[in-house]
């Protein structure tokens, strides 16, 4: 039995192992993606592959990266040497998609296999169709670039320079792409130097020991809290819009005492469009909202797994099959698996008592994958993702506002560029970048708001550059919002033509008028920047929480005084009418727009029935709806145009906003984004007898 001290002292050494490894990536990469934006993971793993200590960094790759061990281990059996990496990015054995590349490295300690050290980041290119790996040309696994089930690059400490080379003369900039594969090596390095002068110090038997103590209290502690939350199903829906297509990634989440399973069931086909995922994509997806969300005191490792069942019906686009195309997965339809899982995490955690401060409703919930290449100013070739898709925006808590350009759950460490950094690497000049008016979700919280860019080419040699646009569109929200809470804006994506650029910071210009000829919508292709041509984006807000109309008015007042809110988006979804002469609101003017609205929404109820799935009204203590079926057929329902909130709500197309209020006072109790049609989310309660 190891002593507490020794078992605490051994287990912050091993954070610090994972600390310093990632130091080391970061230092030795030269790649923006990488250093900047944190697209990278470190973490370290038992000698049968099973997670150990998950680190920072994006935490989709925790799970996928087990795999990727455990699937050298079984490809290389009775071969594994000390000294020796290998590196995977097939997305159908373990990676996320070709660009994500893994260096997973043994650590022997006296001769014997005793753990694993592995670590990726997002190369600076594959080989790929398109620069820099987000191929929405590509239509299958075969134009996605260089991919590998696992290959060992490195033999007893001595680098294999005909895989080396042969890896490098597939990609477009092989100088960059050689200082990202040393950047990992590296890091395998410094994780398994420091992994073993602790082993070397406390005894192999001790290390040994703290590390199955680890597992086991850390599925103990997961699993009483789970048994701390109600038993019930949540369910939630995500849209994905490419081109023609439609499809969606639907979830139902069930908490049944101390698991919890994650239905995909229902979720549309595999795509013809390389926003697919695979099964270890989505694991990882479901996975990185819920460390952090359900196990932020709790060591990230095997024992948190334990509790944890997927089911992802095989041939859709959660689990796709090969050779459907994949490389824009991580922006695609594993973000939708994060925001599907946050929202159902979220819910469950609302509907109890003890840890409804813990839920948050959706934060950055659409990536914007727009990846630059050409020649530079500095006569190279430059191929990079505009780090500030990591930006993002902070959802809204059950207990204050969402963070402005806050970053994401899936990563905590996530982080954007700086501008001259942008400016430097690549022949352009912004115009401006600021956050974005209106983009937050309202609610009793409101989201963080997001961002919007725009920017012209600057001493280019070609006169410009081009652009790779890929994602999940602009045509829906996806930052959805929690207990009545409305979702944030979406996305949206112009390419301004012959755009007459703005002097200086353009500080009162807009997306519009910076523009005296053509706009054009782009989401999904490659597109060129040329002469006056300028590039607008902006991003999604986080989720609202709560309903809107219980948002106190002086709150609404600062955020039209802070330019977060413009005085007709106060009105439209907040129902407060704002002074101009003094910036305030009106309150007689306030109190009759609100009950109008309040009154709106009763209209048509529908009475409840009893049943032993319920949901209970907090604000007039009543029981609005109770069945054994949804709830929300006895709720009162209204069905608005998303677009109806205006601002940069305009991009929201067909979608419409359900808002399901209590028939008794009117408070919203919940929303959805849906298309006509689409069947009503069903959420319940379950009673334990």
């Amino acid at each position: 039995m190891i002593d507490p001290v020794t078992f605490s002292i051994i287990r912050h050494r091993l954070f610090r192992v994972v600390d310093e490894a990632v130091i080391t990536l970061k230092n030795v990469s030269g790649s923006a993606i990488t250093n900047e934006g944190h697209d990278l993971m470190v973490s370290l793993y038992r000698a049968d592959g099973s997670l150990l200590m998950g680190g920072v960094g994006f935490l989709h790759h925790l799970t996928s990266a087990a795999e990727a061990c455990k699937s050298i281990i079984r490809r290389f059996r009775g071969d594994i040497h000390a000294g020796d990496v290998f590196l995977l990015n097939d997305p159908y054995t373990a990676a996320l998609h070709t660009s994500d590349v893994y260096l997973v490295a043994p650590i022997h300690y006296r001769g014997e296999l005793v753990a694993w050290s592995a670590c990726f980041v997002h190369v600076y290119d594959i080989g790929a169709t398109n620069p820099g790996g987000f191929c929405p040309d590509a239509e299958n696994i075969y134009t996605e670039g260089f991919s590998s089930p696992g290959i060992r690059l490195v033999e007893k400490g001595e680098i294999n320079r005909a895989v080396m080379d042969t890896f490098l003369n597939m990609v477009r900039s092989p100088d960059m792409v050689a200082l990202d594969m040393n950047s990992m090596i590296a890091c395998n390095n410094v994780a398994r130097e420091r992994m073993l002068a602790l082993i070397e110090k406390y005894g192999f038997e001790t290390v040994d020991e703290t590390c199955k103590t680890l597992i086991v209290r850390s599925e103990e502690k997961l699993r009483a809290r789970l048994r701390e939350l109600p038993d019930g199903q949540w369910q939630s829906r995500q849209y994905l819009s490419v081109k023609d297509e439609v499809c969606r990634v639907k979830l139902t989440m069930t908490k049944q005492d101390d698991t919890l399973t994650f239905d995909f069931s229902g979720s549309s086909e595999q795509s013809r469009y390389a926003i697919n995922c695979t099964k270890w994509a989505s694991l990882g997806g479901l996975f990185a909202p819920l460390f952090p969300l359900l196990c932020y005191d709790i060591t990230w490792n095997e024992g948190v797994i334990s509790p944890i069942t997927m089911i992802a019906p095989e041939g859709t686009i959660v689990n796709c099959m090969r050779p459907a195309p994949v490389s824009v997965a991580t922006v695609g339809a594993i973000q939708s698996v994060n925001n599907a899982a946050c929202t159902t995490i979220g819910k469950m955690l609302s509907a109890s008592e003890k840890y409804a401060g813990e839920a948050t409703a959706v934060w950055h919930a659409n990536h914007f994958a727009v990846f630059l290449f050409g020649q530079n100013q500095h006569n190279k070739l430059a191929i990079g993702i505009l780090t500030e898709t990591f930006a993002g925006a902070g959802g809204a808590r059950a207990w204050a506002d969402g963070i402005e350009v806050g970053g994401e759950i899936p990563n905590p460490i996530s982080r954007m560029a700086n501008v001259e950094t942008v400016e430097y690497t690549f022949p352009i000049r912004y115009l401006y970048r600021r956050r974005l008016k209106d983009s937050g979700g309202p609610g009793r919280y409101r989201g963080g708001v997001g961002m919007e860019l725009s920017f012209v080419p600057h001493d280019a040699p070609d006169g410009g550059m081009h652009y790779v646009v890929s994602g999940k569109g602009s045509k829906f929200p996806m930052s959805e919002g929690l207990a009545g809470g409305y979702p944030g804006s979406p996305n949206a994506y112009m390419w301004i033509k012959n755009n007459e650029a703005q002097a200086g910071n353009g500080e009162n210009a807009t997306h519009a008028d910076t523009t005296e000829t053509e706009q054009q919508v782009v989401d999904w292709g490659v597109f060129p920047l040329m002469g006056k041509d300028a590039l607008y984006v902006r991003w999604n807000g986080g989720g609202g929480y709560g309903d809107p109309l219980l948002r106190p008015a002086e709150d609404v007042a600062r955020d039209v005084r802070d330019g977060l809110a413009s005085q007709e988006f106060a009105e439209r979804a907040y129902g407060i009418v704002i002074d101009p002469g003094t910036g305030e609101s009106d309150p007689a003017l306030t109190q009759k727009k609100r009950a109008g609205l309040m009154l709106d929404r009763k209209s048509g109820a529908q009475a409840a029935t009893a049943g032993n799935a319920q949901v209970n009204c907090k604000h007039c203590s009543g029981n609005p709806a109770g069945s054994d079926g949804n709830w929300k057929e006895s709720a009162a329902l209204q069905e608005t145009p998303l677009q109806s909130l205006g601002g940069p709500y305009a991009s929201g197309g067909e979608v419409m906003l359900r808002s399901f209020s209590c028939p008794n006072c009117g408070v919203l109790l919940d929303t959805e984004t849906a298309m006509q049609g689409d069947p009503y989310l069903n959420d319940r309660i379950l009673i334990r007898r």
